[in-house]
């Protein structure tokens, strides 16, 4: 998905691309065909309205005329208000598309290390192969590249009931760095019998690791036994109730996630529960009797790199100039932000080449929360992510849930609207 809407932001602007591509010479575990964009997991893009993060992403995409959305629109099937597509005759248009245009040049072979010429875009996805995977980890920097996506589930703010949840930290100690939800003896037994019945998510065969453990699905942890959670992630030592000073049974720990203070992460709940059952069972923690989950907790095999060490927002290597990156391998989740962030790549790819300034797309775009949420998170707890309104800087004015995304949407596309006027040469 990445890899193909880079090379056709680049084509479509008069670069000559060469497209390396190991498939079908050299499969991977999930893929089974030999076409580009292939979509190994649901034939859903998501939701289309601009009420919803993803529908507004789609919507900036079409705006820059990416191809995924174009061959997507094209090849729809109804799916109420989802984009769903017929797998393969997108699949087939995305690749008829690139094979037919005369300034691509493909390559149907493994690359095992990067091409000297620059710009160079690394588009490889969560399934790289080991060779490239290695020379990616010499170019990163050992413990740069991640093999294995142990993230916990992360959630809004503004969906916290903050009548239950407090600020503090253990001992006082580095100010109000947490929020703590509390439970009582009842409130936990009842949360952990719960968990430890919860359903959890089938492991592809080439996914089965060991854990390590530090980071344990929290539902392993809980089987151990039923105070195992108190004296590890859910301990509650340190922590006082602001209402009586007293220590509470146990407490789940969210920390920030962004510097905004938008979104916070379930410190320790790494899980393969299914996302029904996220939903349902850490709903019965107090204070998240309502919570919004913008991602939820993931274990599984996923190549990707720290970004906020690694990248620009405008996906270029900070230390190696001409070197982009896109797609999953970034950080990001999904088929729609990955399409996106190769939008981002090619650009600049082509503004690199071409010797214009390079574009850092504004933050109030869902293109640009996205990039920037993945270059300057905190490279310490990088997790990636979905794009989600949780991105983008909040509105002044007080108002509901769902007319909040609707006044963001509208100011995105505004937004945006000035920004492809300003830098019309590079986004024409």
């Amino acid at each position: 998905m990445a890899g193909s809407e880079a090379v056709w932001q680049l084509a479509k602007r008069g670069v000559r691309v060469s497209l390396f591509e190991m498939r079908p010479k050299k499969m991977t575990p999930a893929h089974h065909g030999a076409y580009f964009a292939e979509l190994v997991c649901s034939n859903s893009l998501r939701a289309i309205s601009v009420n919803n993060a993803v529908g507004l992403l789609k919507e900036e995409m079409r705006l820059l005329d990416s191809l995924i959305i174009k061959c997507a629109l094209e090849t729809r099937i109804p799916a109420g208000g989802a984009l769903a597509v017929d797998r393969e005759e997108f699949a087939r248009l995305v690749t008829w598309t690139l094979q037919n245009h005369p300034l691509v040049d493909i390559f149907y072979e493994e690359l095992k290390e990067l091409p000297e010429s620059r710009p160079v875009i690394i588009a490889t996805g969560p399934l790289t192969s080991p060779d490239l995977a290695s020379a990616l980890d010499r170019l990163t920097g050992l413990g740069k590249l991640y093999f294995f996506d142990a993230a916990a589930p992360i959630l809004t703010y503004e969906s916290i009931n903050m009548e239950k949840a407090f600020f503090s930290s253990r001992y006082n100690k580095g100010g109000e760095d947490y929020l703590n939800c509390p439970l009582n003896k009842e409130e936990y037994e009842l949360f952990w019998d719960e968990l430890i019945k919860g359903e959890v998510a089938e492991r592809k065969e080439f996914e089965k690791e060991i854990f390590f453990e530090g980071c344990m699905p929290i539902e392993v942890l809980a089987k151990r036994g039923k105070d195992t959670l108190r004296f590890g992630p859910l301990k509650p030592v340190g922590i006082s109730l602001p209402s009586s000073g007293e220590q509470p049974y146990a407490v789940v720990q969210l920390r920030r996630d962004n510097r905004e203070g938008t979104l916070y992460n379930m410190v320790g709940f790494q899980t393969r529960l299914k996302w029904p059952e996220q939903k349902r069972i850490f709903s019965l923690i107090p204070g998240l009797e309502n919570a919004e989950f913008v991602r939820y907790g993931v274990m599984h095999r996923n190549i990707f790199i720290n970004s906020p060490l690694l990248l620009h927002p405008t996906l270029e290597m900070k230390d190696c100039r001409g070197i982009f990156f896109a797609g999953q391998i970034t950080g990001v989740e999904g088929y729609v932000e990955s399409a996106a962030t190769g939008l981002v790549a090619g650009i600049n790819a082509f503004c690199r080449l071409n010797g214009d300034k390079m574009l850092i797309f504004p933050e109030e775009t869902s293109i640009g929360g996205l990039t920037k949420y993945i270059t300057t998170a905190d490279p310490h707890n990088f997790q990636p992510m979905n794009v989600n309104y949780g991105l983008l800087p909040g509105l002044s004015v007080k108002t509901s849930k769902q007319k909040r995304k609707q006044l963001l949407a509208e100011r995105s596309i505004e937004i945006l609207s000035r920004f492809r006027k300003k830098f019309h040469k590079q986004l024409a």
